[in-house]
């Protein structure tokens, strides 16, 4: 699929990025073209990955002549930048509407004008019935994104929906893991919190999945286990030793949900059972073509689907975090 294609990566040197990036790099691509703003990172990024393949280019999504440019004889765009921290999202709410709104518009126009051929963004449970900022910007992403495929005849846009991963920026888990070994109190915002998990590399595989099938204006939905967030806690205790500890609550954040959501009420009724590792949600009134495409496959039979559903256990929490190399 990606051979002889060129790629560009919105906010490619984070840990989504680099994973996307190794992946599509055995894919014998002509060329992948890291777009961000932090030239740090990206200097590491290069030394890390060596491969003449790799383009760095400077930019912020927010600059619409940047991510023409940037645009240019692209094949693919993988749009993953964002403002992603819900209380600063909170606090700073006209900085995450510049980046997560207009410039997931600016992607749209750029990609349009430059005829890519697929553009894949990847958006968040906070998207679905939004209560905090950051939600609201990503849910209004994934309209614009779906509504985009109205827009051209060559350009093909879909929205990839997941939930929280693994030793991302802002993961609990490396927070979590530095309280025990340094003997600290273990802050928890409410006992009773729940959240979705996935590792980096079962994300990525995911994303390139349904990169692969997507017609144009789905969205698709990782099945994603969940886990109580005090659970989760537990078992890194038992790992690392830190039983004797205290477990702090801090409250809920500024815009943080006790449960998150990939599949709301109001969506079920338009989603489908893609395979085992997908739900896919297609818009209340599908293309024919789109509609075609899935109404074979069988509907679900939840009325939503929330991270309290269906809890892991201790057991399979381990299994989770040795998986993706945290303990």
């Amino acid at each position: 699929m990606f051979t002889n294609k060129t790629v560009l990566i919105t906010g490619g040197t984070g840990s989504w990025g680099q994973e996307l990036t190794r992946n599509l790099l055995g894919a014998n691509p002509k060329e992948i073209r890291i777009f961000s703003r932090n030239e740090f990172t990206q200097v590491d990024l290069k030394r890390k990955f060596n491969s003449p393949k790799l383009n760095f280019i400077i930019g912020d999504v927010r600059d619409y002549d940047a991510v023409y440019e940037a645009c240019q004889n692209v094949d693919y765009v993988f749009h993953l930048a964002a403002l992603k921290h819900v209380p600063i999202c909170e606090y700073q709410p006209y900085e995450a509407l510049k980046t997560n709104v207009l410039g997931t518009q600016n992607i749209i126009r750029a990609s349009i004008a430059q005829g890519v051929e697929k553009v894949i963004d990847v958006s968040t449970d906070k998207a679905v019935d939004p209560i905090n900022f950051y939600g609201m910007t990503k849910a209004i992403g994934e309209k614009i994104i779906i509504k985009a495929n109205d827009l051209s005849e060559k350009t093909r846009f879909v929205c990839i929906r997941g939930g929280n991963v693994l030793g991302t920026n802002g993961s609990v888990v490396p927070l979590f893991k530095q309280q025990i070994i340094d003997g600290q109190e273990l802050t928890l915002t409410d006992i009773d919190m729940t959240r979705f998990f996935l590792t980096v590399p079962e994300a990525i595989q995911l994303l390139l999945k349904a990169t692969a099938v997507a017609v144009g204006g789905e969205t698709f939905v990782m099945k994603m286990p969940a886990c109580k967030i005090i659970d989760l806690i537990q078992v890194l205790k038992n790992v690392f030793g830190g039983s004797n500890l205290p477990i702090k609550d801090i409250g809920i954040r500024p815009g943080e949900k006790l449960h998150e959501v990939l599949i709301s009420q109001s969506e079920s009724p338009y989603s489908y059972k893609y395979d085992e590792q997908y739900y896919v949600i297609l818009p209340s009134h599908p293309t024919e073509q789109l509609y075609n495409q899935y109404n074979h496959l069988p509907k679900v039979t939840f009325p939503y689907f929330q991270s309290d559903q269906d809890l892991m256990s201790y057991d399979e929490i381990e299994t989770l975090l040795r998986k993706g190399k945290f303990i």
